[in-house]
């Protein structure tokens, strides 16, 4: 068996090898073919398309379609073991269907820590390249989730109102700070533009109203602008749907942080793609069990039978992950259930498979 166990590995390891090459150049093709255009409009050179996007993009591709190349692996290798009678042979010999799993299942136990140890670290800063590169070259590719009337926490007390933030500027408009104490409102501040100082690291006021209420009244102060420090940065008043794949785990939870303190809506959305991203190398090990239980049986139909299958379960298992994201994002169910739901659903599909099979 441990012979056994070599090949099945050295197998898995060069057939993924293979369609994971194959998937991320048909993907290459495809994302060229929409883009081109864009990119001629807008001026990119050759030397950027390749150098400094598809290069950066290759560590996404590899994460959003490792478990594809996994799974298909798995399916044409238990299905040639299958057709071949050298399954039923195993059986007969006294070695059960669980003893056979273990190699596939070592194998996906260490391609899911690779992936997710690429995830944390590694694809984060090749995506912030990418996502640097859609934004000069491609239209549309981001979707930026805070534009206008946008309300922050300062800290215990103090409120920050922006009318609108300019995020290629770095500039909010129509600036509104308010203080409140136990009476009620302490000083409001009015200001026309706050514009970010990226070599002070500080904030410059121009056209600045501030109010000082007492019992009495009000004092009123004008001037031109001033800088000062806040609790805030540029992309605390930026941000977009694709922030958090450009974060490592520790910094995502740290943004996450950053949103309930400063008091911003919509913190489920990054908190659903945070916990998905954790969650997806689990999927490695789900379609691994999955292709297995399916392929293990000798069917008619030979290995075409095995790639049908095999499509309709990926396709089923991507509409699920994606019906479930919005229920998390919207706030139906708690952002990581909405991610674990359908590789937990998945999971016990597999087991179910797997415990039907006659061993």
């Amino acid at each position: 068996m441990k012979h056994l166990d070599r090949y099945i590995i050295r197998r898995l390891i060069s057939i993924t090898s293979l369609v994971l090459v194959v998937l991320i150049f048909i993907f290459i093709i495809i994302d060229f073919s929409e883009n081109s255009d864009d990119f001629t409009d807008r001026g990119a050179t050759m030397g950027e398309i390749w150098g400094d996007y598809y290069i950066n993009y290759i560590p996404e591709m590899i994460r959003l379609v490792l478990p594809l190349a996994i799974f298909s692996a798995c399916l044409y290798l238990v299905g040639q073991l299958s057709e071949r009678l050298e399954i039923t042979s195993l059986k007969a010999a006294g070695v059960s269907l669980y003893r056979l799993f273990i190699p596939y299942l070592m194998f996906g136990l260490i391609s899911a820590v690779g992936l997710s140890a690429l995830d944390a670290w590694i694809i984060p800063a090749s995506n912030a390249q990418r996502i640097q590169f859609e934004e000069q070259y491609i239209k549309q590719k981001n979707e930026q989730l805070d534009r206008n009337d946008i309300y922050r926490e300062l800290s215990p007390g103090s409120y920050l109102q922006v009318n609108y933030f300019d995020r290629d500027q770095q500039t909010a408009y129509r600036i509104r700070m308010v203080q409140f104490d136990q009476r009620g409102v302490k000083k409001l501040l009015t200001a026309t533009n706050m514009a970010w100082l990226e070599d002070k690291n500080e904030w410059r006021l121009t056209t600045v109203q501030e109010r000082i209420f007492t019992d009495s009244g009000f004092v009123e102060r004008n001037v031109a602008g001033f800088d000062t420090l806040l609790s805030l940065l540029p992309q605390d008043l930026a941000r977009s749907s694709s922030d958090i794949y450009q974060l490592s785990y520790t910094e995502a939870f740290q943004y996450i942080d950053g949103i309930k303190r400063s008091g911003a809506s919509g913190i489920e959305i990054p908190q659903v793609q945070l916990y998905a991203r954790m969650a997806y190398p689990f999927s490695i090990v789900v379609v691994l069990i999955i292709g297995f239980a399916v392929a293990a049986v000798r069917r008619r139909g030979g290995k075409g039978v095995y790639i049908a299958a095999g499509l309709v379960i990926s396709f089923l298992y991507l509409v699920i992950m994606k019906i479930m994201e919005p229920f998390g994002a919207l706030g139906l169910l708690p952002p990581i259930w909405a991610a674990l739901i359908p590789h937990l659903l998945f999971l016990c599909v597999g087991i179910i498979g797997i415990k039907l099979i006659r061993k």
